[in-house]
């Protein structure tokens, strides 16, 4: 486990610190992996001026190779809080943007290394706080969709609806094609932002009705309500399609990136006692058999 050191230090002012901002804070939301006892920490933003880094004269020490030893800077201008970057090895990012000086706004995505933070600020902090924290433990840190958890307590929903209503409900279970190499060619800051990248085309693809889960590493999941064979299997198709359509780009790197993906379905009025288990490994082998049919396909 990586060991992670804060200090906070005040720094002294001639002019008393603005107070309309209200409070402010730092909330670790993904560590470089998933979970980790340091998910949820919030790091109090006071004082005039905080450096961010790997050294130990940091005021917020991230134990990281990722990071510099001051990476990045954070102080207060007009009553907010911005940050500049401290012409880092690896930059700094804000909503995967990167920057060399930034105001930060309530609610926005800061990225150290492969650490990242959200920016709370406000009368409301500490309400925003716990709200952040209690969307933790349904939500992905890095990708910004549903955790495994959270699906799985939705699959479980969805096939005693299916069985009690006799609806059709279907699965989508895809990964990665070649997703180590990717990560030991061009890095995994890369492969972090092909996660996210990954999730982010595929989310704007995705209904309200539809829950889109990161299921662990590079493999995720789509439920799909009342959805036939058919139409999962179109949807699926267009998955691949949009992931395949355009590559990724990061730090003038241009990777393709395919995906393999495995559909699972119950008819309508069909299997009655299918749990969400048994559902998820018939997806889970129509997902291998694409990898061993040569990958970027669709298979149910």
């Amino acid at each position: 486990m990586d060991d992670w050191k804060t200090r906070v230090t005040q720094i002294r002012s001639l002019h008393p610190s603005p107070v309309a901002c209200g409070q402010a804070c730092l909330v670790l939301i993904y560590a470089g992996t998933p979970g980790g006892s340091e998910i949820g920490r919030r790091f109090e933003l006071v004082g005039e001026e905080l450096i961010i880094g790997r050294g130990a004269d940091a005021d917020i020490q991230i134990d990281r190779d990722s990071v510099s030893r001051r990476h990045a800077r954070l102080y207060r201008q007009d009553g907010n809080w911005c940050i500049c970057d401290l012409q880092s090895t690896n930059g700094t990012y804000v909503n995967d943007m990167p920057i060399q000086e930034h105001c930060l706004r309530d609610g926005e995505l800061l990225k150290i290394g492969n650490a990242i933070f959200k920016f709370l600020s406000g009368p409301s902090v500490e309400a925003a706080y716990y709200e952040e924290i209690y969307r933790m433990t349904i939500m992905d840190g890095l990708t910004q969709c549903y955790n495994k958890r959270y699906f799985m307590e939705n699959l479980e929903r969805e096939l005693a609806r299916s069985a009690r209503y006799g609806r059709p409900v279907s699965l989508v279970l895809f990964d990665i094609d070649h997703f180590k190499h990717i990560n030991d060619t061009h890095g995994h800051l890369t492969g972090d932002y092909v996660l996210r990248e990954l999730a982010r085309r595929v989310r704007a693809r995705i209904r309200k009705e539809e829950i889109f889960a990161r299921y662990g590493g590079e493999e995720f999941a789509v439920l799909l309500p009342e959805a036939t064979q058919e139409a999962a299997l179109e949807f699926a198709e267009q998955l691949r399609r949009l992931v395949e359509h355009e590559a990724f780009e990061f730090e003038g790197d241009r990777i393709q990136v395919t995906i393999s993906v495995g559909v699972a379905c119950v008819a309508a009025n069909g299997h009655k006692d299918i749990d969400p288990a048994t559902f998820v490994k018939m997806a889970d082998e129509n997902l291998y058999r694409a990898k061993r049919a040569g990958r970027n396909r669709v298979v149910r």
